[in-house]
């Protein structure tokens, strides 16, 4: 009898843990995994310092701290002008990968269909799988990986319990713009839908590029669930403190299901974070604009290794094509080039069901670019300097 339950036993490690081991090993230059190599404002790790000597190390409550609940819900009525009960409408997960699960194991039966953006974040199929659910992709495609509405539509049927939505977009960087946005929220209405909406990165956009929660759109408030965290914004992806805000019956699923993964954690952390989200509104807004500077190197530095580069929108990362290269998949690419470059990235392949379909992304990689400017130097003159074809 395997040891493995059957839900586990084809999964294997992340392409994350791949990659990482990978770069660790060849000792790389780590483009692949999405974290930053700073940490976040002094005053946030002063203030978590502070809450870990102050006594606030024992558990939690389930749904979070009081304080951090309402400057969750101070934060979204600041930026969206959307109003909500911090007792009712808020939960604090383990980061937003603990909101997804929460959402997933909350709200999906075996048997519901879900539609998803694909190329998808890798916990969203895990998830959905564990739940039991059947998943439904609709590929946004290169060059622009626009949404098609009537893919979106093709893609919902009698059984579609939610349309799990991702904005600005990870892996390829694209903000979904007024458009893409009214096609979801029509097909959300016209259907009677739920829409779960992963906005990680709602500060991290870039040039004329502004994110809108689809919950802003009319009718939507009633039938999404949002999802967020700290990490991004503030630079401390390790501290994994996020949320999901919602009507109250979205927000009671998610808590039903968290409860029984951590309960509660990052007790000192919450607070922390609070006095960031109120204090600290300028620093997503400096980061953004780094991060700007930083695309543009590392885009900048990839077209000139001769690969064919999309420039993001919004997010840590961009995409390359390295089917002119003569390669017969990322996977291969990525494999190969620690060896070839001294450098690691993602392929994007892993973030499709089917990476052969057509305008799909089999030949597609992914490159982070939330790094200092010297490390992406380093990165690309590598890449100037090696062999990149098959």
């Amino acid at each position: 009898m395997p040891p493995a339950a059957r839900r586990v036993a084809g999964m294997g490690e992340t392409i994350f843990a791949e990659m990482s081991a990978l770069a660790v090993r060849t000792g790389s230059v780590n483009l692949g995994q999405g974290f930053p190599d700073t940490d976040g404002p002094p005053a946030l790790l002063d203030a978590a310092s502070a809450a870990l000597h102050g006594g606030a190390n024992q558990y939690a409550p389930g749904i979070g701290v009081p304080v951090l609940r309402q400057a969750i819900a101070r934060h979204q009525q600041r930026n969206y002008g959307i109003e909500l009960d911090p007792d009712r409408q808020v939960v604090v997960t383990t980061g937003c990968t603990e909101a997804i699960a929460g959402a997933l194991l909350g709200l999906v039966d075996p048997g519901d269909e879900v539609v998803v953006l694909e190329p998808y974040y890798d916990s969203y199929t895990a998830m959905i799988d564990f739940a039991g659910g059947v998943r439904r992709p609709v590929t946004l495609r290169a060059p622009d990986f626009r949404l098609d509405p009537a893919e979106l539509e093709a893609a919902v049927g009698p059984r579609t319990k939610l349309i799990l939505l991702n904005t600005p977009h990870n892996p390829t960087g694209r903000v979904l713009d007024a458009d893409e946005l009214a096609a979801v929220a029509r097909v959300a209405q016209q259907h009677d839908v739920l829409v779960v909406t992963d906005e990680v990165y709602e500060h991290l956009t870039f040039d004329d590029h502004r994110h809108v929660p689809i919950s802003t759109l009319p009718g939507m408030a009633e039938r999404t669930l949002t999802l967020s965290s700290a990490g991004k914004s503030f630079s401390v992806t390790g501290w994994k403190v996020g949320w999901a805000t919602g009507p109250a019956e979205l927000v009671g699923a998610v808590t039903a299901a968290k409860q029984w993964l951590t309960f509660t954690s990052g007790a000192p952390l919450q607070p922390a974070v609070a006095a960031a989200l109120d204090e600290q509104h300028e620093f997503p807004v400096r980061l953004a604009a780094d991060l700007r500077d930083r695309r543009d190197q590392l885009v900048g530095g990839l077209r000139e290794a001769g690969l064919t580069s999309y420039t993001p929108e919004g997010t840590y990362f961009a995409t390359t094509d390295v089917s002119a290269l003569g390669w017969r998949s990322g996977g291969d690419f990525c494999r190969a080039l620690p060896e070839r470059a001294g450098v690691v990235a993602i392929p994007s392949e892993v973030f499709y069901d089917d990476p052969d379909g057509p305008g799909a992304g089999r030949h597609l990689v992914r490159w982070a670019f939330c790094k200092r400017p010297e490390v992406i130097d380093e990165a690309v003159r590598r890449l100037a300097a090696a062999d990149l074809t098959a």
